[in-house]
């Protein structure tokens, strides 16, 4: 079956968590597929050219031909449709409550705990910046994560027992944490550095410059 030509546009710094996740998704698949670069910096996603590709002017987008795809968790979604298991590696649960569940997980982590999205910026995970101590808003979102994460975790090492793409998010938004300093459960330390050991997150780290 001859592939398809991918290309996922991406962040210049690729400090983006949710180019990462489409990232991710794709390696993990073992698909080829390129990389441009877009310098939001210099406001390039507002530019015409890219607006023709990107209808929210946002990263990631993911072109196939003459369609393209944005937000990252839709982006997963398609992957794991355009290239399902068992001939490709599977991002997602097959049990389709799991299967809902780590969807659900994924749109909560994109919607909800700005204050640690705005106290702990990327910069900390790929750049190896630190921040001060958390705000109270920005402890107490820190206090639902971890609750939550312990509730989902249960006793298993990932969300679903096998791997899935929603793991890979729930590492990032502890890691903003984690790598920062702040204190998290033992077991929440040792689930972010395992899924940092994931090939194809080694892979997106290599990109950022963050080994």
């Amino acid at each position: 079956m001859q592939q398809p030509t991918l290309t996922l546009y991406s962040d210049a710094n690729y400090y983006s968590p949710y180019v990462m996740s489409a990232f991710v998704a794709l390696t993990e698949k073992g698909i080829p597929f390129e990389i441009e670069t877009v310098d939001l910096a210099q406001a390039e996603n507002l530019k015409e050219s890219y607006s023709a590709i990107s209808t929210t002017r946002r990263v990631p987008t993911l072109s196939n031909g003459s369609f393209q795809l944005s937000e990252s968790s839709a982006i997963d979604e398609y992957i794991e449709e355009l290239f399902p298991a068992p001939t490709f590696a599977a991002i997602y649960p097959s049990n389709p409550e799991d299967r809902a569940k780590a969807r659900e997980i994924q749109a909560w982590l994109r919607s909800d705990l700005m204050a640690i999205r705005e106290e702990r910026s990327t910069e900390i995970v790929f750049a190896g910046q630190h921040r001060p101590p958390l705000t109270s808003a920005g402890q107490a979102a820190a206090d639902k994560l971890v609750d939550a994460a312990l509730r989902l975790l249960d006793e298993r090492n990932n969300l679903f027992g096998e791997w899935c793409i929603a793991d890979t998010d729930l590492a990032l938004m502890l890691n903003r944490l984690h790598l920062n300093g702040d204190a998290l459960p033992e077991k929440l330390v040792e689930y972010v550095e395992r899924q940092w050991q994931r090939d194809s997150v080694k892979e997106w780290l290599a990109l950022s410059g963050k080994k």
